[in-house]
């Protein structure tokens, strides 16, 4: 009996899940499609062993330079290896690179919004001065200049990615956090006595879940190009790991007209990433502020 009635209370939650799927869906198609393509790339990533049909840095000078072929879809590189099964495991590096210094960034930068318009004064003038500087250097220069100085590999470049996005997302938090600052329950709480810490981690960070969310969605597609760039420059990810961005670099520059498919591979997954990724934010964004709403 019990076994039953825990089973009728989780159908109608799968089935409003289910439902609220169907209504973004069809509320925000770009959006949903947005949505789709991430959640292709993101399986590619995940099963980039099972899926991808050949070794991704194994070199056959025999098979150097192939055009695309029923062995070989996306055709083949200056070193004979498998374009498509470098785009599969190059999603791997992409989205690594791009959900970690997001969801950093974002989240270090929500904390600094809520600590800076909470306590105010001196400590918010602190803060915003410092991230005023920061936020006058454009973020692919100060991205450069970070992987400059710590050195080229993957987690330097989610260093060098994630410290210019926390001013840019304490920023917008900080201006929603004043506003609720000043919110009723927030008075109560501290009324009652609740510590600055309390009122920072259970008042004011649960109510600007919104526009952290939709901050880092929007960032997720700049971290992408920013790797992708960073790549390119030969300042990102070293040979032979797969990357979108390395993939552009030197031999799609170099045969772009004998082997045109080296560069229109890694350039057409880059643009439908940070495609999808922009639109999925921008949906998010109209569903989550209710001034948006019709």
């Amino acid at each position: 009996m019990q076994a039953r009635l825990a089973q009728d209370a989780v159908l109608p939650r799968k089935a409003h899940r289910q439902n609220v799927i169907l209504r973004f869906g069809r509320r925000y198609p770009l959006g949903a499609f947005g949505a789709v393509v991430l959640l292709v790339f993101g399986v590619a990533a995940v099963f980039a062993d099972q899926l991808a049909p050949h070794d991704p840095i194994a070199n056959n000078f025999a098979v150097m330079l192939r055009p695309p072929s029923p062995q070989y879809p996306l055709g083949t590189d200056n070193f004979g290896r498998d374009v498509l099964s470098r785009i599969i495991y190059g999603s791997r590096t992409a989205l690594l690179v791009a959900f970690t210094s997001s969801f950093v960034g974002a989240t270090l930068g929500a904390l600094l919004g809520v600590i800076s318009a909470h306590f105010g004064g001196w400590v918010d003038d602190a803060i915003q001065r410092i991230t005023d500087i920061i936020l006058a250097f454009p973020l692919i220069i100060l991205a450069l200049a970070m992987v400059a100085a710590l050195g080229t590999g993957t987690l330097n470049v989610i260093i060098a990615i994630t410290i210019p996005m926390i001013p840019r997302v304490s920023r917008v938090i900080r201006a929603s956090a004043l506003a609720l600052r000043e919110m009723p329950f927030v008075e109560a709480a501290r009324a009652l006595g609740a510590s600055d810490a309390r009122i920072i981690l259970f008042h004011l960070l649960p109510n600007v879940v919104a526009p952290y969310l939709v901050m880092l969605t929007a960032f997720l597609g700049q971290a992408v190009l920013l790797e992708a760039s960073l790549s390119f420059l030969g300042l990102g990810v070293a040979e032979p790991t797969p990357a979108w961005g390395l993939m552009l670099r030197g031999a799609a520059t170099q045969f772009a007209e004998r082997a045109p498919w080296l560069a229109l591979a890694p350039g057409l997954a880059i643009s439908l990433a940070v495609f999808a990724f922009n639109l999925l934010g921008d949906a998010l964004r109209d569903a989550l502020d209710p001034r948006l709403r019709v």
